[in-house]
């Protein structure tokens, strides 16, 4: 590391060039197909491949996410205090790594004789596969809060994350599915789907380690603390308290409905390829609407910003309910093809909900970087590491309570589990599946808005 870039990280914030912005950004690729493909397609796999119950399902993805509790804060505590010697961006090359390779092993499991058995495989493998992630996500998260002292610039280090996100967001939850139609189907296009995607979670997570070198760098050794402890000194953060427990049940929410996404357009619309255009959509949307909510929260505040897009978000998604397969041919569009009526009205959602899904999660990155500075600045001491593992914890396991609900929620709707391809479903299965998309994430979403109420930084 040059010694001006270390002086400069010790009194004041080095200026944020565009290769340091677009080297960290590109590693949320990675990290968002790691995050929304098993959330995505993980649960139909073990449902519809191995014939796995939905509620097996949800298990199997509950418990890796309950040892990343402990996991996150271990990996934010190792980090800070390596962090003197090596810095914090060797993790992201050895999180990166690992993740890739566990990824795809996870759609390549042995033939199993019972279903009990393929979900032991896949829980332990996933609980590997997370392991990996948590060396990747919680540095890759402190690092944000490290590059600047100013709060808006710390918006737009988030803003730069977002716009990959869309990218990663249309590859893992948009191309993942169809993906595996274009390999051929079955276990083999599971398999060359989950090879091509963690190849890509390899390659971005890694190219997040060379990207940011140079990036500004602190030096303080804070204290070794035990896990209890960490959780304990995050709740005193109250700020960092009320943010993070927001995000957390909205999380809760989307996993929720990512489990059923797939499921949705294959019984409830019928038209499986119209799910990458969406995502598609979302994603542009998501990037191109960027500006415009810096100019919001720069004029009206960060607060009431994510507010709004809280609110409008739930009324775009109850919008689900509405939804019935539709035949009649609207248009015929280059790439798509013949887009029906409620086709074109489902596209027409993801580019709402690709603007105020945007800036939500731009909002709740950048108010997390604000508590984080705020203690740093209340007892001058870089405790970074501890808050981001807390709240990557509570994020990840935010991605296993979502399917946890869903997986119970369609048992209880009668979705029968089946072997080698998606079966036929009962109408209550189907109206389980709309229900899990739109109502149950509406009512975590708007529950969160009680805690924002007190937040006060």
């Amino acid at each position: 590391m040059p010694a001006d870039m270390i002086a400069k990280g010790q009194s004041g914030s080095p200026s944020l060039t565009l290769r340091l912005l677009l080297g960290y950004g590109v590693g949320q690729v990675g990290g968002q197909i790691f995050r929304d493909t098993p959330a995505v397609l993980l649960p139909i796999f073990l449902s519809t491949m191995l014939g796995v119950p939905p509620w097996m399902a949800g298990v199997a993805i509950l418990l890796p996410k309950l040892w990343v509790v402990f996991c996150d804060p271990l990996v934010g505590t190792l980090s800070d205090r390596k962090k003197a010697r090596w810095g914090r961006r060797p993790f992201l090359l050895a999180g990166g790594v690992l993740s890739g390779v566990t990824f795809f092993l996870l759609f390549v499991p042995p033939v199993f004789a019972s279903a009990t058995a393929a979900s032991a495989y896949e829980t332990l493998m996933f609980a590997i596969a997370s392991t990996g992630f948590s060396l990747f996500s919680v540095p890759y998260l402190t690092i944000a809060s490290e590059m600047t002292d100013d709060t808006h610039l710390r918006t737009k280090i988030m803003s730069y994350r977002l716009a990959f996100t869309s990218l990663g967001l249309v590859i893992g939850a948009g191309a993942a599915q169809p993906m595996v139609g274009w390999f051929g189907g079955g276990r083999g296009g599971y398999a060359a789907m989950g090879a091509v995607l963690g190849g890509i979670c390899l390659v971005t997570m890694a190219a997040s380690y060379f990207g940011t070198s140079g990036m500004r760098v602190t030096r303080e050794q804070p204290g070794s603390l035990p896990i209890l402890a960490q959780f304990r000194l995050a709740w005193q953060n109250q700020p960092f308290r009320i943010v993070a427990g927001s995000y957390f049940l909205q999380m809760v929410g989307a996993a929720t409905g990512y489990t059923v996404l797939g499921l949705f357009f294959i019984y409830a619309v019928r038209d499986i390829p119209l799910i990458l255009p969406f995502i598609l959509l979302i994603s542009v949307m998501a990037g191109a609407s960027q500006p415009l909510w810096l100019a919001v929260s720069r004029r009206f505040g960060k607060k009431p910003t994510y507010v709004l897009c809280i609110v409008s978000w739930c009324v775009v998604t109850l919008t689900w309910m509405l939804v019935r397969p539709g035949s009649d041919v609207l248009a015929v569009v280059p790439v798509i093809g013949p887009v029906s009526t409620q086709g074109a009205l489902i596209l027409l959602r993801g580019l709402v909900i690709g603007v105020f899904n945007s800036g939500f999660i731009l909002m709740a990155f950048s108010m997390l970087t604000d508590t984080i500075a705020f203690d740093r600045a209340a007892f001058g001491i870089s405790r970074e590491g501890i808050f981001s593992g807390v709240f990557s914890a509570l994020e990840k396991v935010a991605f296993a309570v979502g399917p946890a609900i869903a997986g119970a929620a369609l048992s209880l709707a009668g979705f029968a589990e089946s072997r080698g391809g998606a079966g036929a479903q009962s109408a209550s299965a189907v109206e389980g599946i709309v229900l899990s998309l739109s109502v149950l994430p509406v009512c975590l979403t708007a529950a969160s808005l009680l805690l924002l109420r007190r937040y006060r930084l």
